[in-house]
């Protein structure tokens, strides 16, 4: 049996997993074992498990302060009553946005209000003036446009422009009712950087991390009885220095 451990970095976060892989398998393209599932219902769980994390390592790798996060209503003369419809609607305004802003990063999602059942949409963007967004939007009303977090507070500890509690808020608006995928995104998104696993040569463990990388703080650990152990770091942005008013 070996002991691997990789890392990935997507924006200013770093995930490292640590995991054991069998004597004759390799290293450089080895992969966590599944877990055993006892029913369809654990295994799909545990593959949503996946992609939700996968989505927040796309948010976190592309979007920072300066980009925006929006909200977008539909109004009475073009309400739409299926996710058919409107997804329609979504991939004209995607498409007008990328006519005036090609290099735009986008990622937008579709939902229903819990209180009016009425289905809204979500965008994260990056590259496209917010007055443009409500320029194209068209279709009704653009609640809320406004800049992500410099600091993001997790159980009262600051980490950064980490954006997995955004990203997850947003990937869990999707609903069986919606069909296809959670998310529309452009096909211009960086890709999380995956590095090669490499083998572990200390016995890691929950309250034992590995080593965190210069400038990253450790903020998660994680295990199972399998002996895969996660760990997540993440970049704090230095605090602002106060600048003194010279005495006259």
């Amino acid at each position: 049996m070996q002991r691997v451990k990789a890392r990935i970095f997507a924006g200013v976060v770093c995930e490292q997993i640590v995991f054991n892989i069998g004597d004759k398998t390799n290293i450089k393209t080895a992969r966590p074992a599944q877990p055993r599932f006892r029913d369809e219902a654990e295994r799909e769980k545990h593959r949503v498990g996946i992609l939700r994390r996968n989505h927040a390592r796309l948010v976190n790798a592309n979007f920072t302060p300066a980009s925006l996060y929006s909200t977008l209503t539909i109004d009475n003369e073009h309400e739409v009553h299926t996710f058919e419809e409107a997804r329609r609607l979504r991939n004209n305004f995607v498409r007008r946005l990328q006519h005036a802003c090609p290099d735009a990063k986008i990622i937008i999602y579709m939902g229903r209000g819990k209180g009016t059942d009425r289905i809204h949409m979500h965008m994260l963007s990056d590259g496209v003036p917010a007055e443009l967004i409500t320029a194209k939007w068209g279709l009704g009303s653009v609640t809320r446009i406004m800049n992500l977090k410099k600091h993001c507070y997790y159980d009262g500890r600051d980490h950064g422009q980490d954006y997995t509690g955004l990203a997850n808020y947003l990937f869990d608006h999707w609903t069986p009712e919606q069909g296809g995928h959670h998310f529309k995104a452009t096909r211009n998104l960086m890709k999380p950087e995956h590095e090669k696993p490499a083998p572990a040569k200390i016995e890691y463990s929950q309250k034992r991390a590995p080593r965190c990388p210069k400038g990253y703080e450790l903020v998660e650990a994680s295990g199972t009885s399998y002996g895969y152990y996660y760990f997540k770091y993440v970049k704090i942005p230095e605090k602002e220095r106060r600048t003194r008013t010279p005495k006259t």
